[in-house]
């Protein structure tokens, strides 16, 4: 897992933290205990902070960023960004959950408890209010949360977490098994 300080900066992570071997994490990067970081992910704090609280996961080929000496990119707890999200220097509250996809910019913020739908896109400057259901391009609330929205949010969060700790268990590289089969 590559995982490089910049300019003496090094990452600060949980020691319960799981990071994909493909994924990486580089400079100002602070995770909390439990979060994950999946293949191919990257948290690139290079010109600004980024901070991720316990229990958040970063999915496959999601790329969080911030914007140089204006955004940092701050994420709560419990937090699921989704496959291929981009998520670039802004503020994602806690419990929320951030569908596959998904594009938040510069300085919007969605408060806590909210699910942003796979593909939207969260414009600069925008707020998405807490406990709502945020959908499009540009995204907007549609609804509030039910409770079985909030039931997916919690429950992606802690399968996670659960993911994490079986493949810091059971991953193993097998690739050269393979090549010497040939």
């Amino acid at each position: 897992m590559p995982i490089y300080s910049l300019n003496g900066v090094m990452p600060q992570l949980h020691p319960s933290v799981w990071i994909a071997p493909n994924a990486t994490v580089i400079g100002d990067v602070v995770i909390g205990e439990g979060s994950s970081v999946w293949f191919g992910a990257v948290l690139r704090g290079d010109v600004f902070p980024i901070r991720i609280g316990a229990r958040t996961n970063v999915q496959d080929n999601a790329v969080v960023h911030v914007t140089n000496g204006r955004a940092a990119t701050t994420i709560g707890d419990d937090v699921t960004i989704g496959h291929s999200a981009i998520i670039h220097g802004c503020t994602v509250g806690n419990r929320c959950l951030v569908g596959m996809g998904s594009t938040v910019l510069d300085n919007a913020v969605i408060e806590e408890d909210v699910f942003v739908a796979a593909g939207s896109l969260v414009p600069p400057g925008a707020r998405i209010e807490s406990g709502g259901m945020a959908i499009g391009r540009p995204a907007k609330r549609v609804r509030p949360l039910n409770d079985m929205d909030r039931m997916e949010v919690a429950g992606a969060a802690a399968l996670y977490v659960q993911y994490a700790q079986d493949h810091r268990l059971g991953l193993c590289d097998v690739t050269e098994q393979l090549k010497q089969k040939k």
